[in-house]
């Protein structure tokens, strides 16, 4: 079926993020085409776990961009629950010691002041959450808010209800511009795609899409290892993770840092995570990084010694210097809008974003103050 050359906005990228966008921009109205070199999630999001989490965001832009886009999805959910795996299992972050529980309290204590629900649990608690956890830790934090889909599913029904016109396998090699500098499209290896706004959806490619018009987005891969394990009954409730994650998530270091996170599925696999270092696209299998990874999940759950690994996959994280994703339109560019970097939160994070950038595609003020996301924040020093 041949396909119409001209639209309103080109979405780069047919990973959550672009599919959120596509989603949004087209009920708002747009003419949609979504384009990507791969498949739909062959990038970051079918690396992913499918989190979608408040629980490891400190108040601030990021936890309000989690909390509207837990709302949206809840709202898809309503439709779409099922076909995407979506399951509000709510999270569990544990301390192992007194001290960490103390600092884990404080960090929930700002998180209620900004929207989050967060219940504190005793020691003497945690096993009616999760009755195969390790015995002798100090108390954790419930969080109900947290879910989960499966990204791929998630981003292909995304993509399939937004009505987007979908191309795959088409690379982009440029970006179009006309004598005044603003966008026009872009180029593809199979044709030139028109429309007056162009979103860079790329995820962990995002910079190499900002340097093809012209404008430095300093877009880093950070790479993560994930664990399956066999089919199992469900013994692990909520994602479950350990209260070290969140300094590692925050953490600027390009070494290798690993927490334990353990989480159930629908499908029966338990899912163990998580690491990050930053060693450019380097795909080499790591060993000791999924040790690591199987002895964390040990720790918190005992049984989990006796159950067969089946495979352990990797993928990209795209990371910004400052761990808030770019989001909305790029001034040194008209017309060219972002909406990557967000690290590992672009599963839960996408339909905020795919909101805010079809609001402002659309003309409309978004739900929630762009400065903090604005892509041009990133001065050459920052590199």
């Amino acid at each position: 079926m041949s396909m119409r050359l001209t639209c309103d906005v080109v979405i780069v990228g047919a990973g959550m993020v672009g599919a959120a966008c596509a989603l949004y921009a087209s009920r708002a109205g747009l003419d949609v085409i979504v384009v990507d070199r791969g498949p739909v999630a062959g990038g970051t999001t079918g690396a992913g776990e499918g989190n979608l989490l408040v629980s490891d965001k400190e108040p601030g832009p990021e936890l309000e961009l989690a909390l509207l886009s837990a709302r949206l999805w809840t709202e898809l959910a309503d439709d779409l629950g099922d076909l995407i795996e979506y399951e509000a299992k709510g999270g569990v972050v544990v301390a192992a010691a007194p001290a960490e529980l103390a600092a884990l309290d404080r960090f929930a204590a700002g998180q209620r002041g900004a929207g989050v629900r967060a219940e504190a649990v005793d020691a003497d608690r945690l096993r009616d959450l999760e009755p195969y956890l390790a015995p002798g830790l100090a108390g954790g934090v419930h969080y109900p808010q947290d879910a989960q889909v499966m990204p791929t599913l998630a981003a292909a029904h995304l993509l399939r209800v937004s009505g987007a016109r979908l191309s795959t396998g088409r690379t982009v090699t440029g970006v179009l511009r006309g004598a005044d500098g603003a966008v026009r499209g872009v180029r593809t290896d199979r044709g030139d795609l028109h429309a007056p706004a162009v979103v860079n959806a790329a995820g962990t490619w995002g910079g190499e899409l900002a340097a093809l018009a012209g404008v430095r987005l300093p877009v880093l891969p950070r790479r993560g290892f994930v664990l399956v394990t066999e089919p199992l009954p469900r013994r692990v409730r909520h994602k479950v993770y350990a209260a070290d994650y969140v300094a590692d998530v925050a953490s600027d270091s390009a070494a290798l840092g690993t927490s334990p996170v353990v989480e159930g599925t629908a499908a029966g696999p338990v899912l163990i995570g998580a690491s990050r270092e930053r060693v450019g696209f380097d795909r080499s299998f790591a060993l000791p990084v999924v040790r690591a990874l199987a002895a964390g999940a040990t720790r918190l759950f005992p049984f989990l010694s006796d159950v067969r690994a089946v495979r352990a996959y990797l993928g990209f994280r795209p990371y910004l210097p400052d761990h808030l994703p770019a989001i909305g339109p790029d001034p040194r560019v008209p017309g060219l809008f972002h909406a990557c970097g967000h690290e590992g939160a672009g599963i839960g994070l996408a339909t905020g974003t795919g909101l805010l950038i079809a609001r402002v595609l659309s003309g409309k003020a978004p739900e929630l103050d762009l400065a903090p996301f604005a892509p041009e924040r990133f001065t050459e020093e920052a590199a």
